[in-house]
């Protein structure tokens, strides 16, 4: 693979990798043809995705991430269907593995960083984020108007990434959501 300077290259990655991503498909869905659909699904989001990738080195965690989403969303779809039909969840029989995905990780890390910040930004995001309060709620008892309320949100939630930032290498796909979290060598406690 190239230097971290370089672009990453789509041809020479999934060269690299697709095998690997498609026994990974496989031993997580059983029909050949989904695992079909479903790698040309990764590929399609890693040719969208892949240059917010700033790292050779991980590329591969990324792209099994993807994988992983992806089959995710791919039995959440046919679970939303086989409700139709009175299919439990439990008789689905994909379980993600023992591996704690992105969302799980960095979820043991939110409430220290977010009572690190100052204390109207922590209390704002504390109510939202971690409680689930509606942001017109939290106006209206703060006598504030929504669109007041939500700037200061994007304030507090700008202050909680730079905080992330400080502590974690953050690779991000075009929504901005976090797909890999890589965290700084000596450079935090905080989780």
């Amino acid at each position: 693979m190239n230097s971290a300077t370089e672009p990453l290259n789509l041809e020479q990655v999934w060269q690299e990798y697709e095998n690997a991503l498609g026994a990974f498909l496989r031993s997580k869905v059983s029909n050949v043809d989904d695992v079909e659909d479903l790698l040309q699904e990764v590929l399609i989001k890693t040719y969208q995705n892949l240059q917010s990738v700033n790292d050779a080195s991980s590329v591969k965690a990324w792209l099994f991430q993807l994988a992983n989403r992806t089959i995710i969303d791919f039995y959440r779809k046919r679970a939303r269907i086989d409700r139709d039909k009175n299919i439990s969840a439990d008789e689905l029989w994909f379980e993600q593995d023992d591996d704690v995905s992105i969302e799980q990780e960095m979820s043991q890390c939110i409430e220290p960083f977010i009572r690190a910040l100052p204390k109207e930004s922590s209390e704002l995001l504390m109510s939202i984020d971690l409680k689930g309060e509606s942001q017109k709620s939290i106006a209206e008892a703060q006598n504030i108007s929504y669109s007041t309320l939500k700037s200061r949100v994007q304030k507090s939630r700008q202050q909680l990434k730079g905080l992330f930032s400080q502590c974690c290498d953050l690779t991000l796909d075009n929504h901005g959501s976090v797909i890999d979290c890589e965290q700084k060598p000596g450079q935090c406690n905080s989780c």
